[in-house]
């Protein structure tokens, strides 16, 4: 699959085969039977207007009990085309519907999910493994652009220019651009589907999804209540395909040219060979990738704020956002006492299953991930790293079975952000310190690094302030102070730049990426001239 760590936790055979019936734990057959998924029959991972799945079989693998949760039929090659020509058929119906008849469906998916956004966002922690809250929330964040969609359905302006000639105007128009790729990764399995749909779907695309194959039971149940209200409103199913699957699926929605846009999200890597193919054929893409993201803490920052922030920057989800805090420079004054009191906290973190209320710490999603994280430490080890906390999977009862691992802070012996300590991003809850002495050494280190997503300043000055959002400032795609790495709103446009893939996706100008634009010349006097004053007459 083409996303950061999908492969370890996928158990794939060829075909389908009789299935079963077992025992499955009530705490996973309650969420399941909540949002329809049958657990006791393979479960169907195709939907263009119809479900079904003849390919290979996916298991979807609880990441905390590392019981199977479900077992999905995948697309086939055959099915695959099947429903991208009845995806470029759903556009042909969609781009005739007026903007605001589309709003008014994203109003009612909007409902939907928020009839059904507990169920499913514990559907995301049994599947994804973030805790109880942070799954929730994601599904409040597909609700929020469902909002934020039905306003922009009618705000997709284009514009009016003025002209040269005489009798004349230009129009800048936008127009749907027809079946849109979205291939989304294991970390935000809801969210980051629904930042892409609700502004393609308000724009008139038809939209193509394939998910990270370790969380397609939450892309099914997605598609379930997206797929109910097309259907109440009479619009083809496959305005909103599904295709669970792995690599070859991926390769084939990069690779067809009837696919004018693949939104892509994943590691740096996958992104590379993406971006590539996307561009060989004069496609447009949008890519979120590596994140790498840094926190700089000033001397005069109110630390009351700063130290639970990093908390949650670093420790959230259990590192595995793609804002997560990877990096802490702290001014050599107050780093001491910084990190006294950020060890204290890591102290009292409460690691368990992600589905009990107070839970703070849930486990990586695949055991792949926990090898990742435990080859990280080791290399801070070998090069004389100072582990403060962590650096080790949790091995007392009730978590050996899943993939726990201790967030870890470690002080690595130097800072040089071309080293691959500090320039590569590992997928886990390992934060690396560094101690500055003047803020812009410490901009030095924030930018020296290939991503560039998410970084944040802690200060009370506004001459630091000033400086850190300005062009001598931080180079990232998202520049917070006395706000965390972590936990974007919809509202402003969600993206990175340099190695992060300058992708723009959710709120600001980011629908724009989700139509072709044409300038249009209209005449409407008595006489043809030509701009800048061209004369030629016979």
């Amino acid at each position: 699959m083409l996303s950061r760590n999908t492969i370890a936790s996928l158990r794939c055979t060829r075909g389908t085969s009789k299935y079963s019936v077992r025992n499955l734990s009530a705490r996973a057959s309650t969420i399941l039977g909540a949002l329809d998924i049958p657990f006791t029959t393979e479960v169907p991972g195709v939907y263009d207007g119809r479900w079904g799945g003849s390919g290979d079989i996916l298991e979807s693998v609880c990441p905390t009990t590392g019981e199977v949760l479900a077992r999905v039929q995948s697309a086939s090659p055959p099915e695959l085309r099947e429903a991208l020509d009845k995806s470029r058929e759903a556009y042909t119906f969609l781009r005739k519907l007026p903007a605001p008849q589309r709003g008014d469906v994203l109003r009612q998916l909007r409902e939907a999910l928020a009839a059904k956004r507990d169920a499913l966002g514990a559907l995301v922690s049994l599947e994804m493994g973030k805790i109880k809250t942070e799954g929730i929330g994601e599904v409040q964040e597909f609700v929020d652009i469902c909002d934020y969609a039905v306003g922009l359905s009618r705000m997709m302006n284009g514009r009016v220019v003025a002209s040269e000639r005489p009798g004349h105007s230009i129009l800048e128009v936008p127009n749907p651009l027809g079946v849109v790729g979205v291939l989304t990764a294991f970390n935000f399995p809801v969210a980051v589907y629904g930042w892409n749909f609700s502004l393609s779907f308000a724009a008139g695309n038809a939209n193509v999804w394939k998910p990270s194959p370790t969380t397609s039971l939450c892309a099914i149940a997605v598609t379930k209540i997206i797929a109910d209200v097309l259907e109440r409103n009479g619009i083809p199913g496959a305005a909103s395909t599904l295709v669970t699957g792995g690599k070859d699926l991926g390769e084939a929605i990069v690779n067809d040219a009837d696919i004018p846009l693949v939104s892509f999200t994943g590691s740096e890597a996958v992104g590379r060979v993406v971006g590539r193919a996307v561009q060989s054929r004069f496609g447009k893409t949008i890519l979120e990738l590596g994140g790498n993201n840094a926190s700089i803490i000033m001397p005069d920052a109110d630390l009351s704020m700063a130290v639970p922030a990093l908390f949650f920057g670093a420790v959230g989800t259990a590192g595995q956002r793609c804002t997560s805090t990877r990096r802490l420079f702290l001014h050599r004054d107050i780093a001491p006492h910084f990190l006294d009191a950020l060890q204290k906290l890591y102290a009292s973190v409460r690691v368990g299953d992600p589905l009990v209320g107070d839970t703070l710490l849930g486990p990586l999603h695949t055991s792949t991930a926990v090898g990742t994280y435990s080859n990280a430490v080791e290399r801070l080890r070998e090069n004389g790293a100072q582990i403060l906390t962590g650096g080790q999977r949790y091995d007392q009862d009730g978590l050996r079975q899943g993939n726990f691992v201790q967030p870890t802070i470690a002080i690595p012996k130097s800072v040089n952000p071309t080293d691959t300590i500090w320039s590569t991003e590992t997928f886990a809850p390992i934060l690396n310190v560094g101690v500055f002495d003047e803020l812009e050494e410490a901009i030095g280190w924030n930018n020296g690094v290939p991503q560039g997503l998410s970084s944040s300043l802690w200060t009370r000055d506004m001459r630091n302030v000033g400086k850190w959002i300005g062009p001598e400032g931080s180079d990232t795609g998202i520049v917070n102070v006395n706000v965390g790495t972590s936990g974007a709103e919809i509202g402003a446009a969600f993206g990175g730049n340099k190695s992060t893939g300058w992708g723009r996706e959710s709120g600001g100008d980011a629908w724009k990426q989700y139509v072709r634009w044409s300038a249009c010349t209209l005449n409407f006097s008595d006489a043809a001239p030509l701009a800048q004053g061209v004369d030629f007459s016979a």
